[in-house]
C-alpha cells in the first residue's frame, strides 16, 4: 500500500452511512477511528477492527483525515466547533446532508481554521457503498481531493465538481429532487389502481420499465431547454400534455391529487400565458419563476 492507501481516517457519525462508510475503510485496511455520540454504535466495526474515540477530539486526533457523517449542519458546528482547533492542518470531509449555503459557510469556516474542506454528497443507499452504482459527488478544495481520491473511490465512483464547496450539495439535492418526484408519481399511481384492487407489487413490474424507457427523454429535454426554443418541431405541446383527465380519474378513485396537481400547476401558468403550442419543457420556465 502507498502512506495514502493506508492513510488513518477517522468517521465521526455511525448511522446507518456513516456506519457504512467506516466498515468500507476497515475493510480495506485502513486504520480507522470512529466516534458516535450514543454508545453502542461502533461496537461492530470495533470487532472489525476499527478504533473507538471516546470523544469527537480523541477521534479528531488520531487522524490527518477527519470523514464527518452527522445529522445535519447545525450537528456538524455543534460537535466540531467545540474541537476546530484540533481540526487546524488536518483535512474535513463532509458528506452530512446539507444545502449548498450551508456547505459554502462550512467552508468558510474550516478555511478560516485553517482547516482542508472537502463536501461531499452520497447517491446511494448504505448498502450500496463500495458496490457498483454507488455514486460520491465532492466540491471544495483540490488538493484534498486529489489526496484522498483513492480512498474515497473505495466508497463509489467519486466526481469532482471544482473548489466551490456548494456545487457537490447543489447536484446532490437536485438529484434527489428528481428522485422524489419520481417516487411520488409511482405512489400517485399505486394509488389509482389500488382503487381497483390491483397490488403495487404488480403495478411496480409495469412501471418500472416504462419509467426507465421514459429517461430516454432526459437529454431531449435538455436540448430544447438549453436552446431556449420551446417551439422547435418534435415536442409534445403543453395543450396535449394537459393533466386533467389523470386529476379527474385520481378524484373519481378517491385519492388525493396533490402529486399531479403540481405538474398540472406548471402546466397551467404556461398555457394560461399564452404558450400552450410550445413544448412541455417550457414548464421549466414555470419553475424558475415561482408564482406570485
Amino acid at each position: 500500500m502507498t502512506a495514502i492507501n493506508s492513510a488513518h481516517v477517522s468517521v465521526l457519525g455511525l448511522g446507518a452511512m456513516g456506519g457504512a462508510l467506516a466498515a468500507a475503510l476497515v475493510k480495506a485496511g485502513h486504520a480507522t477511528t470512529v466516534w458516535n455520540r450514543s454508545p453502542g454504535k461502533a461496537d461492530d466495526l470495533v470487532a472489525q477492527g476499527a478504533q473507538a474515540a471516546a470523544s469527537p477530539g480523541d477521534a479528531v486526533r488520531a487522524s490527518p483525515l477527519v470523514v464527518a457523517c452527522l445529522l445535519n449542519h447545525a450537528s456538524v458546528h455543534e460537535v466540531l466547533d467545540p474541537i476546530v482547533a484540533e481540526l487546524a492542518g488536518r483535512t474535513l470531509v463532509n458528506v452530512t446532508t446539507t444545502t449548498p449555503a450551508q456547505s459554502r459557510e462550512l467552508a468558510a469556516w474550516a478555511a478560516a481554521a485553517g482547516i482542508a474542506y472537502l463536501d461531499g454528497g452520497i447517491l446511494a443507499v448504505p448498502d450500496m457503498i463500495g458496490q457498483p452504482g454507488s455514486s460520491l459527488l465532492y466540491s471544495g478544495s483540490a488538493d484534498a481531493f486529489n489526496r484522498y481520491q483513492p480512498l474515497l473511490d473505495l466508497w463509489g465512483t467519486s466526481t469532482y465538481f471544482g473548489d466551490d464547496a456548494g456545487l457537490a450539495s447543489l447536484y446532490d439535492l437536485a438529484l434527489l429532487a428528481g428522485m422524489y418526484v419520481m417516487f411520488a408519481g409511482f405512489m400517485h399511481g399505486a394509488a389509482m389502481v389500488a382503487s381497483a384492487g390491483v397490488p403495487a407489487r404488480e403495478f411496480a413490474a409495469m412501471a418500472a420499465p416504462w419509467l426507465t424507457a421514459m429517461t430516454g427523454g432526459f437529454e431531449e429535454y435538455a436540448a430544447v431547454i438549453d436552446g431556449g426554443d420551446y417551439t422547435v418541431d418534435g415536442q409534445q405541446s403543453l395543450e396535449f400534455s394537459d393533466l386533467g383527465d389523470i386529476l379527474t380519474a385520481s378524484t373519481d378513485a378517491g385519492i388525493s391529487t396533490e402529486a399531479v396537481a403540481m405538474v398540472q400547476r406548471l402546466i397551467r401558468r404556461q398555457i394560461d400565458a399564452g404558450h400552450g403550442r410550445e413544448g412541455f419543457a417550457r414548464i421549466i420556465e414555470s419553475i424558475k419563476t415561482p408564482s406570485s
